[in-house]
């Protein structure tokens, strides 16, 4: 691990502990160069996981992608950035448990996450599900609002 303040390679960790999640380590470091402490998270990679488009088409699963559809969807919204990672954190854990054969539907994972943002933030919700649901006018917008 490289140290983030004199980039020198020999850090070593002071303590481990398991993040809120039970799916992550937080290890608190420290630099043997500078003697700067910092700390790094550990998390599970979903690898080898086919997204299947709506077109038919097949992609590799790539977790920016989720990070940036929530991102604008939380944009302006009172979520910490511990929060961030705990959303996406169970997000993924809900499509580990949905992929059969290594994929799973581009749509399954918006239905996921549109499940999980209406636990965390409604404004989130709507914004997440008007582009993930293709909204056409603003009648299915209020249906929407009015079920919540």
């Amino acid at each position: 691990m490289h140290c983030p303040f004199c980039a020198n390679d020999d850090t070593k960790v002071i303590d481990s502990r398991v993040g809120a999640d039970g799916l992550s380590i937080r290890r608190r470091r420290e630099c043997e160069g500078c003697s700067s402490r910092f700390s790094t998270y550990e998390e599970v990679e979903i690898l080898d996981l086919a997204v299947q488009k709506r077109d038919g088409s097949s992609e590799p699963y790539v977790r920016e992608k989720l990070e940036a559809g929530l991102r604008k969807a939380l944009e302006k919204r009172p979520l910490t950035a511990e929060e961030f990672r705990q959303l996406v954190s169970e997000i993924e854990q809900e499509i580990q448990k949905k992929m059969e054969n290594g994929r799973i539907e581009s749509k399954e994972i918006g239905a996921i996450a549109v499940k999980k943002l209406k636990k965390y933030d409604q404004v989130a919700y709507i914004r997440f599900a008007s582009v993930y649901r293709q909204f056409e006018d603003i009648e299915e917008f209020k249906k929407e609002l009015q079920k919540l």
